[in-house]
């Protein structure tokens, strides 16, 4: 839900987007901006900005600012267009989950007496979405047996050197540039940007493979059949589409058993860490293990 515009006299709209309680907004805010790509995302401390690209092909830098005094996050742009308004809202929701259900999903993990601490210590958890799929599962590449600051670096190599600048007039604080297209990363000369060059080569399978659209990185794609398309690019794992699945895919239950910060959740909850066992016991977990999986990082 979304209301109140200060809109249409200098085309900069305001909106409140409203949200099921509780909302966990520092812990949502600072796993963002640990991923904020330089260059197209920013987070000041309060509000984090970043640029989209409109279904029309346009460049917006949106700001999404929490509010719990009223129970929204406040939602800043500028767009004319009551359609693309409404495009943009959405898959801003879609980034801050904004639709959970916090109650049922906090819930059902409080069943498990060892996940429940983590639970009650911060209700309303989210699972952070994605802007667009493609730039997610690229991100996700880069993010393979490396850190989050590394990737983080690579990442805002590529946009400098593939991405599309921003009009001046659109820049907000630091976000100069829109996330390169499937059809830009196919043909830039990334070579000398310290990335592998397996991860080189599967990023331009990828962005070939969504540029001719026979890949669609979509939230309402089918899940299984892109989860068989994804492992069946060299270089791209369990893991890879694990994570895919959970921010790109919007899958409640998807489960990297595999992930080093998994493990060492299990760990710090006295549970074996071999993969097996994290599996089995991720099972009472089911139908939400990727909420489960953000109040393993968090803790």
């Amino acid at each position: 839900m979304w209301v109140g515009a200060s809109t249409i006299c200098g085309v900069l709209r305001t909106l409140s987007l409203h949200y099921p309680h509780p909302l966990a907004a520092a812990q949502l805010m600072r796993f963002l901006s640990e991923r904020a790509i330089p260059g197209v995302e920013v987070f000041d401390g309060v509000t984090f900005s970043r640029s989209i690209r409109t279904g029309s092909d346009r460049a917006v830098a949106i700001e999404l600012t929490p509010d719990p005094a009223s129970g929204s996050v406040v939602f800043e742009a500028e767009i004319d267009d009551p359609m693309e308004l409404a495009d943009v809202v959405r898959v801003s929701r879609r980034l801050l989950d904004l639709d959970a259900d916090p109650v049922s999903i906090d819930g059902a993990l409080s069943a498990d007496p060892l996940l429940r601490p983590r639970v009650r210590a911060t209700p309303g958890l989210r699972l952070p979405g994605a802007i667009d799929g493609f730039e997610l599962a690229v991100r996700a590449i880069l993010g393979q047996q490396i850190s989050v600051r590394a990737a983080r670096t690579l990442a805002g190599r590529i946009v400098t050197r593939a991405g599309t600048a921003l009009d001046r007039d659109k820049t907000v604080g630091g976000v100069s540039h829109l996330f390169p297209t499937p059809e830009q990363l196919a043909a830039a000369p990334l070579e000398d940007l310290g990335i592998t060059r397996r991860r080189l080569e599967t990023i331009r399978r990828l962005s070939e493979l969504v540029a001719s659209g026979d890949l669609m990185l979509a939230e309402g794609a089918d899940r299984e059949t892109v989860r068989e398309a994804l492992l069946a690019i060299p270089g791209i794992g369990p893991w890879t589409v694990a994570y895919i699945s959970m921010r790109a895919l919007r899958d409640p239950d998807a489960f990297p058993a595999s992930d080093l910060g998994v493990r060492e959740g299990f760990r710090t909850l006295g549970l074996p860490t071999a993969v097996s066992a994290i599996t089995e016991h991720a099972e009472r977990w089911r139908p939400w293990r990727a909420y489960a999986v953000m109040h393993l990082w968090n803790g």
